[in-house]
C-alpha cells in the first residue's frame, strides 16, 4: 500500500490553531491523507482547544506539540499555515509542495469573560472544520 500524502498544519506555538486542524483533518480527511501539525515552537497543547473540540467530539488530547520536522514538511504534499507569524517564518517549501494560508486569529490571546474566550474558541474551532471540510 502506497504512503498516504502527509497534510501539515503549522502555526506559532503548536498549541490551538493547528492543534484542532489536526483533530479535524484526521476525523474528516484521514483515510486519504496523513495529517500532522506542527509550529514554529512548541508551546505545548491548550487545554482549553482540548475541551472546545470535546464539546464536537473529536479528542486531540493525546497530540504532542511539536516544532516543524523539516523531512516531513519537504514531503508534504500540502502545508497550510494558520497565522501570519507561521507563514512568515516557515521555512522554504520545496517547489513541489502545494500550500495555502489560512490567517485565523488565535483564541489562546482572547480576553474577557470565559464565556467570550469560549466563544473566541468555538469561531476558530469551527472555521477549522468547515474549511477542511471543503479540503475534501
Amino acid at each position: 500500500m502506497a504512503e498516504k500524502p502527509i497534510l501539515y498544519f503549522i502555526c506559532t506555538g503548536n498549541s490551538c490553531r493547528s492543534q484542532m486542524a489536526e483533530g479535524f483533518g484526521k476525523e474528516v480527511l484521514g483515510d486519504n491523507w496523513d495529517v500532522r501539525s506542527a509550529g514554529i515552537e512548541a508551546h505545548g497543547l491548550n487545554p482549553k482547544a482540548v475541551e472546545m473540540m470535546d464539546e464536537v467530539g473529536v479528542d486531540i488530547s493525546n497530540q504532542e506539540s511539536s516544532t516543524i520536522d523539516l523531512d516531513a514538511l519537504n514531503r508534504a504534499e500540502l502545508v497550510i499555515t494558520l497565522c501570519g507569524d507561521a507563514r512568515d517564518n516557515c521555512p522554504t517549501l520545496p517547489p513541489n509542495v502545494q500550500s495555502e494560508h489560512w490567517g485565523l486569529v488565535d483564541p489562546a490571546k482572547a480576553e474577557g469573560t470565559e464565556a467570550e474566550v469560549n466563544q473566541v474558541f468555538r469561531d476558530v474551532r469551527d472555521d477549522i472544520k468547515s474549511r477542511i471540510k471543503e479540503l475534501k
